[in-house]
């Protein structure tokens, strides 16, 4: 009975969180318009939720991120949503694959990612001021890489066609974008999971919900 009731909270927990997701996906401070591409905020309530409730939890969220930023690219399309959207497939079924893939799949880890990294530095016994903004930034990184890496090896054509450049040039426009885009969303993001974190994990423990009543040994 215990334990049914701990299960029930820890979904009761990764709903709330998803509902955040999906506020945040749908709001200018979740989806921030650029040029060509949408800078993204929604990844942080996907850390915390990995750090609180786990990388299952973590995978589920990041889902379903990934499945907001498809509607997303599909509803509002921008000249990189082929690579977000089935819909938008310029390349039949293998390249909604491959959307699906970037959309969903690398939001997918994520959660993962941000959720093993915490458990980590629990079992190293870890200070949570220095294993939060850690997490925070690697969670952020892991979003920006695996998405643009991704469709530098999947998108490659079709990103030198809607950019107008030559195929080789790609991967300097690539990682001008992890640069100018990915690093600021990743210290953004330190900063945030370290304030939010913080918080959350007491109260989370006081409940003893999901990870943080496994992980007391990061302080």
């Amino acid at each position: 009975m215990k334990k049914q009731r701990h299960d029930t909270r820890w979904m009761v927990s990764v709903a709330l969180m998803a509902a955040i997701v999906i506020v945040l996906a749908n709001t200018p401070l979740g989806m921030i318009q650029l040029p060509i591409i949408k800078a993204t905020t929604v990844h942080i309530p996907v850390i915390i939720g990995a750090v609180l409730l786990g990388p299952s939890a973590g995978a589920i969220l990041g889902a379903v991120f990934g499945i907001c930023s498809l509607i997303s690219n599909t509803m509002a399309p921008t000249l990189l949503s082929f690579a977000f959207s089935p819909f938008m497939s310029t390349s039949g079924i293998p390249g909604a694959l491959k959307a699906i893939w970037v959309s969903v799949g690398c939001r997918i880890l994520i959660g993962v990612a941000a959720g093993w990294l915490w458990i980590l530095f629990a079992r190293l016994k870890v200070n949570q001021i220095i294993a939060l903004p850690i997490v925070g930034f690697v969670g952020s990184m892991v979003n920006t890489i695996t998405v643009m890496g991704s469709i530098y090896l999947l998108f490659a054509q079709q990103y030198a066609e809607a950019k107008e450049v030559a195929v080789t040039a790609v991967w300097g426009l690539v990682m001008g974008t992890v640069t100018a885009s990915g690093i600021p969303e990743a210290i953004a993001a330190a900063i945030l999971v370290l304030a939010l974190g913080k918080v959350l994990i007491s109260v989370f423990k006081k409940s003893n919900i999901g990870m943080v009543s496994m992980t007391q040994t990061v302080k």
